[in-house]
C-alpha cells in the first residue's frame, strides 16, 4: 500500500512522551513517510524530547515555547532559513492549573482562565500565523493544520472546568482560521478524541471513572485507541483530506451522539 504522507514535511507540536495523543500521531506520520518535525518546550523536555525523536526516525527537534512570540518567530525563521516547505503541522497543547479542575467552575480565578486560553486556545492562533507562511503553495497542494479538542467544549463534563470552557475557544477558532486560511489552500481542522489514559488525563479528577462510565455508554462499548485518533489525523493530513476544514471530526467511539444512559433516565 502507497505511504499517504509520502514526500510530506510535518511539524508536530507536543509530544511529551510515548503515552500522548500527539506521539501516536507521530508514529502514524512516520509510517506513512512523512519527514517530521518535532518540538519541545526548555532545557527540561529538550533531552525527553530528542530521545522520543530518535525512536520516531525524526528529522530534527526545535525548541518552540507556544506562549512566547519570540520563540514562535525564532521557529519560523529557522525553518525558512533552511528551505523547509511544511505539508502538516499537528497542534497538541493544552495547559490548565490543577486547581481550576478539581474546584467549581465558578471558582476559576481570573489569572488560571486567562492560562488555560493562552496555551490550549490561543497558541493555535499563534501556531498557525507561525507556520501558514511556510506550507506549500495553493498550487502544490496547499498544508493542514489539525488540533486535539474533547465533547467537554460543548457539554459539561465534570471536573473539565475551565479546560471545557478552553476548548470551546479552540474549536471557533479553528473555524475562524479555516475561513482565513481557506484562500491559500490551508485546511484547518480538529479531532475531538475520546477519553484517552494520557499523562495529562491524570490531572482530571476521577478520570478512572470517567474511562469506566464511557466504555459503559458508548455505542462501540469501548474507550478510544490512541492509534484511531491518529489514523484520522493522517486522513486529514493527506490528500485524502484535501475537501475537509474547518470540521470538528469526533474520534470517541460515538460517544458524542448519546444523551442519558437507561439506568440514567429511569
Amino acid at each position: 500500500m502507497a505511504q499517504l504522507l509520502a514526500g510530506k514535511t510535518a511539524l508536530v507540536l507536543g509530544v511529551a512522551n510515548k503515552w500522548s495523543l500527539a506521539y501516536a500521531i507521530a508514529q502514524a506520520f512516520t509510517r506513512e513517510g512523512a519527514k517530521l518535525i518535532l518540538t519541545y518546550q526548555g532545557d527540561r523536555q529538550k533531552q525527553t524530547v530528542e530521545e522520543l525523536a530518535a525512536d520516531l526516525t525524526a528529522y530534527k527537534t526545535l525548541a518552540c515555547d507556544v506562549t512566547q512570540d519570540a520563540q514562535l518567530d525564532a521557529l519560523t525563521n529557522e525553518l525558512k532559513g533552511q528551505g523547509t516547505v511544511l505539508n502538516a503541522v499537528v497542534h497538541s497543547i493544552a495547559f490548565a492549573n490543577r486547581e481550576d479542575l478539581s474546584r467549581p467552575f465558578l471558582e476559576t480565578s481570573r489569572a488560571g482562565f486567562t492560562l488555560a486560553q493562552d496555551v490550549s486556545a490561543y497558541s493555535l492562533v499563534a501556531v498557525a500565523r507561525a507556520t501558514a507562511p511556510l506550507m506549500a503553495p495553493r498550487d502544490q497542494g496547499g498544508g493542514s493544520i489539525l488540533t486535539l479538542t474533547y465533547l467537554g467544549s460543548t457539554r459539561v463534563v465534570e471536573n473539565y472546568n475551565v479546560m471545557g470552557v478552553a476548548k470551546a475557544s479552540l474549536e471557533a477558532a479553528v473555524r475562524y482560521l479555516a475561513s482565513d486560511l481557506g484562500p491559500s489552500n490551508i485546511r484547518v481542522n480538529a479531532i475531538s478524541a475520546g477519553a484517552v489514559k494520557t499523562t495529562s488525563a491524570r490531572g482530571i479528577r476521577d478520570f478512572s471513572k470517567m474511562l469506566e462510565g464511557v466504555a459503559k455508554i458508548a455505542p462501540l462499548r469501548r474507550n478510544t485507541d490512541p492509534a484511531e485518533v491518529a489514523d484520522t489525523a493522517v486522513f486529514l493530513a493527506s490528500d485524502l483530506g484535501r475537501g475537509v476544514t474547518g470540521n470538528i471530526v469526533y474520534v470517541d467511539g460515538g460517544m458524542q451522539i448519546m444523551g442519558l444512559s437507561r439506568s440514567e433516565s429511569c
